[in-house]
C-alpha cells in the first residue's frame, strides 16, 4: 500500500493576531483585533484597504519589526507551522531576510542615503550566506541585472539619491530577493510612482517572485492592483479583515459593503468623477462596539444590530468570508477583469 501523503501546514498562518499599545491614559487599544489568515507556497494574496485600516502592521507583526510600544498581545503566527510570536531576535533574524523578503513602501527610507547600494545589498546577503565580499559583489550585480537595472556592476557604486525612484524601488526588490526567500511582502510597491514606472516595478517584481517560485503578499490600496496580480484578496477595515474570498469572486460578487465602496472608487473610461466612500475610519481608540464600518454603511441605516453587534467573518454561500450582517443584500458589477480571467 502506498505511504500516507503528510499534509504540510500552509507556508505562513496567521490566528487571531491582536496587537495592541497602552494609551497614555493608560488604557489598552487594539490596533489589530483578530485577524487570521494563511499563505500557501507560490500563492499570490493581495492585502487591500484604506491607510490606516491595519495592512502595514500586520505584515510588521509577521516580520517581528512593531515599533516600539506595540507588542502582539494574542494569537499566533506560524511560519512553516512553527510559531514564531516571542522568539528570540536572533532566531526571528535567521527567517526575517533570508526566508521571508519585505520590499518596504518607501525606498528612499529603506535604504541608507550614506551608503551606495552595492555595500548595502551586499550587507543582506553576506548577513545570511557565506560569501566573501567578492562574492558577494558580484551577486549584487546579478540581482541588479535581473531586476532591470542596466551596467549594474557600474551604477551599483552610486548613492541611493542619485538613483530614480523607480530605480530605487528596483534596488529594494533585489535586495529582498538576495537571499531567494519563499515569501515576498510587497508593501505598497508602487506609491509615489507614476503610471508608467508603475507597470515596470510591478512587472519586475512578478519576474521576481517567478524566477524564486516565492509566494508573495500585495499590500495595497488599489483594488485594480491586486485584481492584476493576486488570485485571492483579503480586504481590511479598521484592524480588522472584512471579507476575503478569490478575487473573482471578490470582483464579482463582493460581500461587504466596504469592498462594495472600494470596487465603486475605481475609476473607468466611462467615469467623470471618483466615487468617495462618505466619512472616515473610526480612530482605534474610538471603534464602535457593534460593525466599525456601520458609521459609514448606507445599508447599516436604522439597524441596530450594526451598531451593537460585531459581526464574525463567515463563509458565505459563494465561497467567500464575510464580516457583514447583511452580506446577501451586497453586490456590484465591476469593469475591472481579476487576475486569470479569459480575455
Amino acid at each position: 500500500m502506498p505511504a500516507e501523503m503528510i499534509e504540510m501546514p500552509p507556508l505562513l498562518e496567521v490566528q487571531g493576531l491582536v496587537v495592541t499599545t497602552t494609551g497614555s491614559d493608560g488604557k489598552v487599544v487594539r490596533l489589530i483585533d483578530d485577524v487570521s489568515f494563511t499563505v500557501n507556497d507560490g500563492e499570490v494574496v493581495g492585502i487591500v484597504g484604506e491607510s490606516g485600516s491595519g495592512k502595514s502592521l500586520t505584515m510588521l507583526a509577521v516580520m517581528g519589526l512593531l515599533p516600539y510600544g506595540l507588542e502582539v498581545a494574542e494569537g499566533t503566527i506560524r511560519w512553516r507551522g512553527e510559531n514564531i510570536v516571542g522568539l528570540r531576535e536572533r532566531e526571528m533574524r535567521e527567517i526575517r531576510g533570508r526566508e521571508i523578503g519585505m520590499i518596504f513602501q518607501d525606498p528612499m527610507t529603506a535604504l541608507n542615503p550614506l551608503r551606495r547600494i552595492e555595500s548595502q545589498l551586499a550587507e543582506a546577503i553576506r548577513l545570511h550566506q557565506r560569501m566573501s565580499r567578492a562574492e558577494a559583489k558580484g551577486r549584487v550585480h546579478d540581482l541588479l541585472g535581473r531586476v532591470g537595472v542596466k551596467e549594474a556592476a557600474k551604477r551599483a557604486h552610486a548613492y541611493p539619491h542619485e538613483w530614480s525612484g523607480g530605480m530605487r524601488q528596483r534596488a529594494v526588490i533585489a535586495m529582498a530577493m538576495s537571499n531567494d526567500p519563499a515569501l515576498l511582502i510587497a508593501d505598497e510597491p508602487t506609491t509615489a510612482l507614476d503610471v508608467t514606472v508603475q507597470a515596470q516595478v510591478m512587472k519586475t517584481l512578478e519576474k521576481a517572485r517567478a524566477e524564486l517560485s516565492s509566494a508573495l503578499i500585495l499590500i495595497t490600496h488599489d483594488l485594480g492592483l491586486a485584481a492584476q496580480n493576486a488570485s485571492r484578496m483579503l480586504i481590511m477595515y479598521s484592524g480588522r479583515i472584512v471579507e476575503s474570498g478569490t478575487t473573482r469572486d471578490i470582483f464579482l460578487s463582493p460581500a461587504h459593503p466596504y469592498t462594495q465602496g472600494l470596487l465603486k472608487s475605481q475609476l473607468t473610461a466611462r467615469d467623470d468623477r471618483a466615487y468617495a466612500i462618505p466619512g472616515n475610519p473610526p480612530s482605534p481608540r474610538l471603534r464602535p462596539s457593534g460593525c466599525a464600518f456601520a458609521p459609514r454603511c448606507e445599508l447599516s441605516r436604522g439597524r441596530s444590530i450594526c451598531v451593537d453587534v460585531r459581526p464574525a467573518l463567515e463563509l458565505r454561500p459563494h465561497g467567500s468570508r464575510s464580516a457583514c450582517h447583511f452580506a446577501e443584500e451586497v453586490g456590484i458589477a465591476v469593469p475591472v477583469e481579476p487576475v486569470g480571467s479569459e480575455a
